[in-house]
């Protein structure tokens, strides 16, 4: 019976050492690095039923604001993804946004150029819509803010 324990044990760690991982040796900028631009993943839980009327609000106010903020060159791009999977308590759309990294800090200059761009009607109406329309058939699940990995050769 000793044998038996002692040889299991011996298995155990043998296989745990030919399982485990080496110790880190990855090193940024040598190994890998981040890109440059940052991207928003908002998630986002809709109401059964209401899925195309959220779809149409946000043609109305998030497409279209995020379609002023592309051509003024403050985003990359921007895209809805629905989860095809949504069971349980995930998620339903996964709104994306990708900044270029120098338009994370605040900016009076590119607010005021969006501002010019977008109007004052455009925002009290969308304002209107996230009040009186998502606020009752969405719920936001989280914001992240994730930059790409790039693992070089």
């Amino acid at each position: 019976m000793k044998k038996l324990v002692l040889g299991s044990i011996a298995a155990a760690i043998a296989l745990t050492t030919v399982s485990a991982p080496a110790a880190a040796q990855l090193r940024e900028y040598q190994d890998y690095e981040y890109s440059d631009s940052v991207v928003e993943l908002t998630t986002v839980r809709v109401e059964p039923g209401q899925m195309d009327t959220y779809l149409e609000g946000l043609r109305q106010t998030w497409v279209a604001s995020n379609e002023v903020a592309k051509g003024l060159g403050h985003i990359i791009d921007y895209g809805i993804y629905a989860n095809m999977a949504p069971g349980g308590d995930a998620f339903h759309l996964l709104l994306v946004i990708e900044f270029p990294g120098e338009n994370l800090q605040p900016s009076r200059e590119r607010y005021d150029a969006f501002m010019e761009a977008w109007g004052e009607a455009n925002m009290q109406n969308s304002n209107e819509t996230v009040v009186n329309v998502y606020n009752e058939i969405r719920e936001i699940g989280g914001v992240y803010l994730t930059r790409e990995i790039t693992m070089l050769d």
